[in-house]
């Protein structure tokens, strides 16, 4: 920094450059009550707007803090306590600082030495021989992280040959223990390998059961025995020789004669192939025959269809091309039926096309098909039974005066609530618009039209059924009945279906659904948005509550028709808040209190004790609950005098 600002490093030192400590007995504790402050870097009033500069623009890779002195100023002598920290310091004299210097050190660490706890507990601000230190009544601090003699943590000094030193020995105290432990690691490294090695031997030698499993030298030297008497034996005997050349002789006759049986085999199989083939086809005939009357009544029976094709008789060697040529004959007379029924079958989809077009909200569900032929019978059968042209006029009548009256009811009572939503809300907005919600803004509300498409679908679908009901032409019919009856239907809830229904009628219904809510703060001065929140997510819990407050009173205020700054000393503004800020931030009860207080509201507040000191400027009157045993409870009531004299002679 220093290079880079053109200055000299003695224009940016460090406190504890400039700092010494003086009592060896006490120094540990200084160091470690200084031991923060002497980190800090001292700039000069001079060079201030340039360090400060630097910092912002430059990333330090660490902590840095710096405070800002005047070398100038004229050092006063501070009104030290017996004892202090201060007596147990010196202060480098020819720096320029040391004056600037004096002054922080007085406003800080004029903290007495105390030697008794008895004296650290009484006194405000103390510090003790082991290094716990206090600075208030409240907050005390000791640091054993480290020995409070381990001077490589010691910052103080004019210069730092006792720290270096101190870690010179440290390092050559851990470079022998480094030493000694690679020394070490070595010998257990090479035991381990030895262990290792002779672990997995044991652990193969273990994985055979029996010796003989792993004896190769027994069977092995059997073999050979064995092999050396064979050659003995050949070479002694001429009729093993004889024997042997018979032996291949016979081997040579047996091959020759299973290649012949080989090939019987495969004649005979092929032979027993056909006779199976022919034995199946024998079988079939006689099926046939059997199952007949007669041959002659079977062949009286085709013989108009099969002409002369059976004109040589039937046997079992004629009958299988006699098959195939009725067959034919067969196959061409179901081409010409198969034919004329595509023909019928084409007229009578043809037909009940036209009567869909025709009638398309009574065939809605049919289909132009042959196989539906049932379902159109059915639907004839019913419009005879029913005689619906007959009924026709006093269903339209029905139809337009009650059913769909209920529905422009229905549909005129939704969007009526809708608009009050959205007048309630701009009137809760004037009241917001007068409440200070951070410095220089104010709150205000927004109810836009929720994107649901199951809401889109419903409001669509109340429209379609009731639009076109004032017409008197045939426009509004039956299509709107099925409109209607659709709805009704999902209304009561469909079978199957009752549960998801229930939920989608409170959803479409309730018009609170209708909409998605959120806040603006916008700046009073122009009112453009500094921020908009969908919900309270993302923000913390005093913003929250502070949020959820502010919409709270602006909402009493509409309630009860007050207007902010405005005295109304015989309205009825009673508010009862029970439970209140027993979790709540300090900060945000206070704010609450203070916008309760702004708009004039009477208010009774239940909560917790732990809460009494940050709501107490806040009460005129204080009421006690004690309930003893959950059975009977006792009301104590002071006003808030009293309740603070109670507190002074407690």
């Amino acid at each position: 920094m220093a290079e880079a600002l053109g200055l000299a490093v003695e224009d940016l030192p460090f406190a504890g450059e400039l700092i010494r400590s003086t009592d060896a007995q006490w120094q540990g504790a200084t160091e470690r009550v200084l031991h923060n402050f002497a980190l800090s870097l001292l700039v000069d009033a001079a060079h201030y707007k340039a360090v400060a500069a630097y910092v912002e623009r430059t990333h330090l890779g660490g902590k840095l803090v710096y405070l800002k002195t005047d070398r100038d100023q004229e050092s006063e002598p501070a009104e030290g306590v017996a004892d202090s920290l201060l007596h147990k310091i010196e202060i480098k004299a020819d720096s320029p600082f040391a004056a600037a210097l004096e002054s922080l050190m007085a406003a800080r660490f004029n903290i007495p030495c105390v030697d008794t706890m008895e004296d650290f507990r009484r006194l405000k601000r103390a510090v003790t021989l082991h290094g716990q230190f206090k600075t208030s009544y409240e907050r005390h601090e000791k640091d054993d992280r480290y020995a409070i003699d381990d001077r490589s943590r010691w910052v103080l000094g004019w210069d730092n040959a006792q720290k270096l030193a101190a870690l010179r020995k440290e390092k050559e105290s851990i470079g022998k223990k480094i030493a000694h432990l690679a020394k070490e690691t070595e010998q257990i490294t090479r035991s381990l390998g030895a262990l290792t090695a002779e672990r997995d031997n044991l652990r193969d030698l273990l994985a055979f059961e029996r010796f003989a499993v792993i004896d190769w030298y027994t069977p092995s030297h059997r073999i050979e025995a064995l092999k050396a008497e064979q050659e003995a034996l050949q070479r002694s005997s001429s009729v093993i020789t004889e024997l042997t050349a018979q032996l291949e002789q016979v081997t040579q006759k047996h091959r020759t004669l299973k290649k012949e049986l080989d090939e019987l085999s495969s004649t005979l199989g092929k032979l027993e192939q056909q006779t199976d083939d022919l034995q199946l086809q024998r079988n079939n005939a006689q099926l046939l025959v059997q199952n007949a009357e007669s041959l002659e009544s079977l062949e009286g029976a085709i013989a108009d269809f099969a002409g002369d094709a059976l004109a040589e008789g039937l046997t079992l060697v004629t009958i299988e091309a006699r098959r195939k040529t009725v067959r034919e004959r067969l196959s061409s007379e179901i081409d010409k039926i198969e034919k004329r029924i595509g023909r019928s079958r084409e007229k009578i989809i043809a037909d009940m096309g036209r009567f869909n077009a025709a009638f398309p909200v009574v065939a809605k569900e049919f289909d132009a098909a042959v196989e539906s032929a049932p379902e159109y019978r059915k639907k004839l059968a019913e419009l005879k039974r029913d005689d619906l042209p007959r009924w026709r006029k006093r269903f339209k009548s029905l139809l337009r005066e009650k059913m769909v009256q209920h529905f422009v009811t229905l549909q005129y009572t939704l969007e009526q609530q809708s608009n009050e939503i959205v007048e309630k809300i701009e009137k809760i907005n004037a009241s917001l618009r007068d409440i200070e919600y951070n410095e220089g803004t104010y709150i205000r509300l927004v109810a836009e039209t929720v994107k649901s498409a199951e809401i889109r679908e419903f409001k669509s679908d109340l429209k379609a059924a009731i639009s076109g009901a004032i017409l008197e032409d045939n426009s509004y019919d039956e299509q709107k009945f099925l409109q209607i009856k659709a709805i009704i239907e999902r209304f009561n809830g469909r079978e199957g279906h009752s549960d998801e229904d229930r939920k989608w009628r409170k959803r479409v219904t309730d018009v609170r659904n209708w909409f998605e809510f959120g806040a603006e703060e916008r700046f009073v001065s122009n009112d453009e948005i500094k921020e908009y929140y969908t919900d309270s997510g993302g923000k913390s819990g005093g913003q929250k509550e502070k949020l959820a407050y502010t919409v709270l009173a602006s909402s009493l205020a509409f309630q009860f028709g007050l207007e902010h700054n405005r005295i109304q000393s015989r309205s009825f503004r009673f508010v009862m808040i029970d439970e209140a800020f027993g979790r709540g931030s300090d900060e945000s009860t206070r704010y609450a209190l203070r916008l309760f207080e702004s708009l004039d509201l009477q208010l009774l507040v239940i909560t917790p004790k732990q809460k009494i000191n940050v709501i107490e400027p806040y009460v005129k009157t204080v009421h006690f609950v004690h309930n003893d045993g959950g059975r009977a409870s006792t009301l104590i009531s002071m006003t808030i005098e009293a309740f603070r004299k109670r507190k002074e002679v407690r």
